[in-house]
């Protein structure tokens, strides 16, 4: 049962930062729940393949974005090249992702997912998707855009206009 009474929220003058006077136990807990429950479908499906949630994480945004390089990869998932190297190998070798030679600079390496990695990548987004719409079903038409919101808002601010693009599309402000 979600409390009556939240913990006041103070805020400064300047209207600046909120600052909350105890920690928000409820709430971070809530999301470690939520991140749990929200990644194991496709946990489960992802180990039949021999892959975790790092093959996920690569498999969702080269399907999303066909023609990444790598360099816009490890920029998005902030990780070491050396560990994208790992799951990216695993990923080519089992005909997931395709790497291609960029046409301005051979040099670079373009990332396509094949038909196979494409299929697995839509499938575990519409576990995802359904678990999603599920928590929306009996909320306000207006809850997704609310939701979306709280989320950028939990972003840093200095990548706040780059995950907008990535995500929405629009242009960095």
């Amino acid at each position: 049962m979600v409390p009556d009474a939240i913990p006041a929220l103070k805020s400064q003058q300047s209207g600046k930062d909120v600052l909350v006077e105890q920690p928000a136990y409820d709430l971070i807990e809530l999301f470690f729940f939520a991140y749990r429950d929200f990644v194991s479908d496709p946990d489960r499906i992802l180990d039949e393949y021999g892959f975790g949630r790092a093959h996920h994480r690569v498999l969702h945004f080269v399907s999303r974005q066909p023609g990444l390089t790598i360099a816009e990869l490890l920029d998005i998932l902030r990780i070491t090249k050396q560990s994208l190297n790992r799951v990216l190998k695993e990923l080519i070798e089992k005909d997931f992702i395709e790497s291609r030679m960029g046409t301005s600079d051979r040099r670079q390496r373009l990332l396509f997912a094949t038909g196979k990695g494409h299929d697995l990548a839509l499938k575990l987004a519409k576990l995802q998707t359904r678990r999603i719409m599920r928590a929306l079903s009996d909320m306000d038409p207006e809850a997704k855009e609310t939701v979306s919101r709280y989320l950028l808002r939990l972003i840093d601010p200095d990548d706040s206009a780059h995950v907008k693009q990535l995500v929405f599309g629009l242009e960095k402000t």
